[in-house]
């Protein structure tokens, strides 16, 4: 506590982001909707970003998933390179600023890569990036995100980075190169949670994958056997969501409200047996 002549001045508490993994279709939605309010209520989030971009049966999301999502506690809805999959949610993508695309595609690509969201007395920054190493080519996400970070730091220094990569050589060089200017950057993609969660040397909390909300024993969300046959036959079968119980993945971060820098990183993998 600091004291300022006869007043005492309590700390300001930690603001608390809850940051979820790829929602996999049927099966994931299920995890959130079944785990996401008691796991706010049991982490005290006040801020809750949620990687959506699988959750229409494996292939971008729809405009009643975004209402479910936001009925749920979600502020923020960030996604990937399937964003474009359902036609329906690209006028959504203009008129909603909570739902994000990536920020590196081109001009002309309809919706916005950040938002500044004010939650709990604070305000906060939600960029989403894409990377370009086996995924589409597109426009640089460093330089592009530092020019987003750039832009928001006017306004706070609180700032979370969903980066959606393949690659995890891109994904920890985007981390140490955002070190110190942002709170968080999270990688999503790749389904598969990473156990290198930690804080880097300047005070960004990181970790390469945030991991699935999705069917537990499946290939990625999907079903084993035709993941099997792809590669024994390599014929471009389908993949089909496996309907099986689920887990609910990401990680908690505490974030210093006044300097931005991350305090704690936890990971969070929850099984639901329905």
């Amino acid at each position: 506590m600091n004291t300022r002549g006869n007043v005492v001045m309590a700390k300001e508490r930690d603001l608390t982001a809850l940051l979820l993994g790829d929602v996999c279709g049927n099966p994931g939605c299920r995890a959130l909707f079944i785990g996401l309010p008691q796991l706010i209520k049991r982490t005290r989030a006040d801020i809750v970003v949620v990687n959506g971009e699988n959750a229409a049966g494996g292939l971008g999301i729809t405009n009643e998933l975004v209402r479910r999502f936001y009925s749920l506690g979600v502020h923020v809805i960030t996604t990937g390179n399937h964003i474009w999959h359902q036609a329906e949610i690209l006028p959504t993508l203009e008129s909603d600023d909570r739902l994000l695309r990536p920020a590196n595609y081109p001009p002309g690509a309809p919706g916005t890569g950040y938002v500044i969201y004010e939650i709990a007395q604070h305000k906060v920054g939600v960029i989403n990036l894409q990377g370009r190493q086996q995924l589409p080519a597109i426009d640089c996400p460093f330089r592009t995100g530092l020019a987003i970070v750039e832009k928001i730091q006017k306004q706070t220094s609180i700032i979370i980075v969903d980066f959606h990569a393949e690659s995890t050589e891109e994904k920890e060089a985007l981390a140490f190169y955002f070190d110190g200017k942002v709170s968080v950057v999270v990688g999503t993609h790749t389904h598969v949670q990473s156990a290198d969660e930690k804080i880097l040397p300047k005070g960004t909390a990181y970790i390469s994958d945030l991991g699935m909300t999705g069917p537990l024993n499946s290939v990625i969300g999907s079903d084993p056997a035709i993941a099997i046959q792809r590669q024994l036959t390599q014929m471009p079968l389908r993949n089909k969501i496996l309907d099986a119980p689920s887990y609910l993945q990401g990680v908690v971060c505490k974030i210093d409200p006044n300097t931005g820098k991350a305090r704690s990183i936890e990971r969070i993998s929850e099984q639901f047996g329905f």
